[in-house]
């Protein structure tokens, strides 16, 4: 049997696991380990499970992802989450649809902290659903804002989308970060733009909530002091080269204990789950890296990957038609397969592709970080479909994927525009010190 043809059915069985709903991690590493040894023999497969689980257990850069997962759970426990919505909802809460802009506006500072889209999508939705729905607000927009402002948490840094792109391709941490700033901005005022948009066409899907005076506008904004001085230092740390990503995580997460003692709402039983949800989170990323780790050295052996990406260049096809035909790839992918799945999956058979064709890796990374996006809200899989489904168990499956459509729409405008105007997702990139 060819290597090839082994390749192809390694990559089926895979599928096939993943349908059974076997950990992604898990898969990979069963499908890498037996496909290394079909063609390599059963030391080869030993030495790269073994070899790869080390490597990947001790790499420094990847501190970033338990400590920036310790950050958002350390806010979300500690209620700056929560601090953060309430400043959002004073200030723009009693315009017409305000609670919904609120709540994305919450969710995308939620997301500076947290780098997790679930997270974002339950916290905020925990705090605004219950909100929207005692102003009447029309279920469609309140579960649509609520699972497309959790998607920015992996587009706004810190992303742990970025993170394990990052290491998948030997891209800079700092610069992919740095990357997805102005993106997460012009996608946060898309969102935003939506909610005026069907509020403005229909008055009853968002109507104003009460009225804020100015000096609870000042108090709300007074305690979201600290969190928001948390995200813009350990971003703005980044962007002037005072510290590195790993440095900047520990700064946060330190920061944030602290915050969170000096108000008193961390005891014993809240560090247990704060510690305990870091562990899972981070155990679980740790796990798809390693998987991913060892299965592409089982497709590397297959020649898969140099097959695919030689047919494709010989079609001598416009490289943007490429481009093109590589994310609405991801975005069919994302109806059906996990996120990181995904990017561990794909990324050794399209970067390859992608840098024989001049285009710019870290460009693309935030490219394929908001096809990731537009996974997250798309049926039948849409993990933040769920999240906001169980907060709403009133709600039907339907009315959620219809409130999701206009902002799904939201992202592809954003999508196209960084396509056509490269500069706003590498103009940061490009003007970092150090």
């Amino acid at each position: 049997m060819s290597g090839s043809l082994i390749g192809a059915l390694g990559v089926a069985v895979l599928f096939l696991l993943l349908v059974l709903r076997m950990p992604v991690g898990i898969a990979m590493l069963l499908v890498g380990f037996c496909g290394t040894w079909a063609l390599n023999g059963l030391q080869s497969a030993y030495a790269t499970m073994a070899n790869e689980a080390y490597v990947m257990a001790s790499y420094y850069e990847l501190i970033v992802i338990p400590l920036f997962v310790l950050l958002g759970n350390v806010a979300s426990v500690s209620g700056m989450s929560r601090d953060l919505y309430a400043a959002a909802y004073a200030w723009i809460g009693p315009v017409r649809g305000g609670l919904a802009t609120a709540t994305i506006l919450g969710c995308s500072g939620f997301a500076a902290l947290s780098g997790s889209s679930v997270a974002s999508a339950a916290t905020m939705g925990g705090v605004a659903l219950p909100e929207m729905k005692r102003y009447g607000y029309d279920p469609r927009l309140a579960t649509g804002a609520v699972a497309a402002g959790g998607t920015l948490g992996i587009l706004i840094p810190p992303s742990t989308g970025f993170v394990i792109y990052a290491i998948l391709t030997e891209e800079s941490i700092g610069r992919l970060f740095m990357a997805g700033v102005l993106p997460g901005i012009l996608l946060t005022l898309l969102f935003v733009a939506t909610v005026i948009w069907l509020t403005q066409r229909n008055p009853k899907l968002g109507p104003p909530g009460p009225p804020a005076d100015a000096g609870a506008r000042r108090r709300s904004l007074l305690q979201a002091a600290p969190m928001l001085g948390i995200i813009l230092g350990t971003i703005g740390g980044i962007y002037l080269g005072i510290f590195t990503p790993v440095e900047a995580s520990g700064i946060g997460a330190f920061l944030a204990c602290l915050v969170a003692m000096a108000r008193r709402s961390l005891d014993r039983k809240r560090i247990e789950e704060v510690l305990l949800a870091t562990v899972r989170t981070s155990s679980m990323c740790f796990l798809i890296l390693i998987g991913a780790h060892v299965f592409s050295p089982f497709l590397a052996l297959t020649h898969i990957p140099d097959i695919l990406g030689s047919a494709l260049l010989g079609l001598e096809l416009n490289r943007y038609l490429i481009l093109g035909l590589i994310l609405v790839v991801y975005i069919l992918l994302g109806t059906f397969l996990e996120g990181f799945a995904m990017l561990v999956l794909t990324l050794p058979i399209v970067f390859p592709i992608i840098t024989a064709l001049g285009f710019d890796p870290i460009w693309f990374g935030v490219l394929v970080v908001i096809t990731l996006e537009m996974g997250l809200i798309s049926p039948p899989v849409g993990v933040n479909v769920f999240v906001v489904k169980a907060l709403a168990e009133d709600v039907p499956m339907r009315t959620v994927f219809e409130g999701i459509l206009p902002f799904w729409i939201a992202m592809a405008v954003c999508l196209i525009l960084l396509i056509l105007f490269p500069e706003i997702a590498l103009m940061l990139p490009r003007s970092m010190l150090g």
